[in-house]
C-alpha cells in the first residue's frame, strides 16, 4: 500500500508541511512485521530524492514494511526536524495494529544528515516534545533500531554546514553545538545500531561512525559498524553508478542486523 499522510493533524508554521510516504507490504501477512522508517539526507536544508523512497522500496523487497517522512529543513530549525521524526514514530504505532506492524519493532534509517535525525530518534527521544494533541501522544517516540548510513553524528568538530543550518545561525557556538553531538549522548538504553560508512567519504569523516559505534559498545549496547575501503559521500544504495559494486550489500546486511536483534519480516 502506498498512501501518503499529513504528519500533523493540524498546519506548522511555513509553506511546507510534513508528511510520510506509506510503503507498506500488501500481500497476505500471518503476524505484524517490522517497519523501516527512511530519513532522507541533505545536510538539513533539503532531502535527496534517492536516498528516500527507493530505499523504502528496496527494504519491502526484503521483507519489511516501510516509509519516507518529509521532514522540515531550514529555515526550519531545531528541533524542527527531530519534532518530525520522533511524531512519526508516534503516529505509526498509533496506527501499528491498521497496518499489520509490530510496534515494538520500529527502525529508524537515515543518510548523512538525516543519518543525525535518525540517531536522534535513539538519543534525544525523550528531550524533544512530539505531541498533536491526538491518541499518537500516548505511544513512545523511542527507535527500537537504529540504521545509519554515514551518519553525522558530531556538529561541534564535523560537518559544519549541517550545525548551522539545524541552528539557523552563520557561527552557532559549542554551547549550542555540543548537546547534539550525538556520540555524547549514546546512554545505556539507545536502541541497537547498524553503521555504514566508506573510509574515503570527503564530506563526512568516517569518524562519526566510529565514535558512535564506539560509544555503543562503551555502554554495552548492541552496534555492528561496517567500514568499506572506497566511496565517495552520498552513495545511498550504493547504484548509483558501477565504480563500487560492494557498497549494495548494505541493506542485506542491515536487514540481517534487524533480524538478529528480534525484528520480525514478513519473508
Amino acid at each position: 500500500m502506498h498512501e501518503n499522510i499529513m504528519l500533523w493533524p493540524h498546519a506548522v508554521a511555513g509553506d511546507f508541511q510534513p508528511f510520510l510516504e506509506m510503503s507498506l507490504l500488501d500481500h497476505p501477512r500471518t503476524r505484524p512485521s517490522g517497519l523501516v522508517l527512511v530519513l532522507p539526507g541533505g545536510g538539513y536544508h533539503n532531502r535527496a530524492p534517492y536516498e528516500g523512497v527507493p530505499v523504502a522500496q528496496k527494504f519491502n523487497e526484503l521483507g519489511w514494511h516501510a516509509a519516507t517522512l518529509e521532514y522540515r529543513v531550514a529555515p526550519s530549525f531545531y528541533p524542527a526536524p527531530q519534532q518530525d521524526a520522533l511524531r512519526a514514530l508516534k503516529l505509526i504505532r498509533s496506527r501499528a495494529d491498521e497496518w499489520g506492524i509490530d510496534k515494538r519493532q520500529l527502525a529508524v534509517l537515515g543518510f548523512s544528515a538525516g543519518g543525525h535525525l535518525a540517531a536522534c530518534c535513539g538519543t534525544l527521544w525523550n528531550e524533544v516534545d512530539a505531541d498533536a494533541g491526538d491518541a499518537a501522544d500516548a505511544e513512545t517516540a523511542r527507535a527500537d533500531a537504529l540504521i545509519l548510513c554515514y551518519p553525522v553524528i558530531f556538529l561541534s568538530h564535523g560537518h559544519a554546514g549541517s550545525g548551522k543550518r539545524l541552528l539557523g545561525t552563520d557561527s552557532p557556538t559549542a554551547e549550542q553545538l555540543k548537546p547534539l553531538d550525538l556520540d555524547t549522548r549514546v546512554t545505556d538504553d539507545t536502541p541497537p545500531a547498524f553503521l555504514w560508512h566508506t573510509a574515503t567519504d570527503q564530506i563526512v569523516d568516517v569518524h562519526n561512525s566510529i565514535d558512535f559505534a564506539e560509544a555503543m559498545w562503551k555502554h554495552g549496547n548492541t552496534a555492528a559498524l561496517h567500514i568499506y575501503p572506497h566511496g565517495e559521500h552520498g552513495q545511498g544504495l550504493g547504484n548509483r553508478n558501477d565504480k563500487y559494486p560492494e557498497l549494495r550489500t548494505w541493506p542485506q546486511l542491515a536487514s540481517d542486523f534487524l533480524k538478529a536483534v528480534g525484528f520480525m519480516s514478513a519473508q
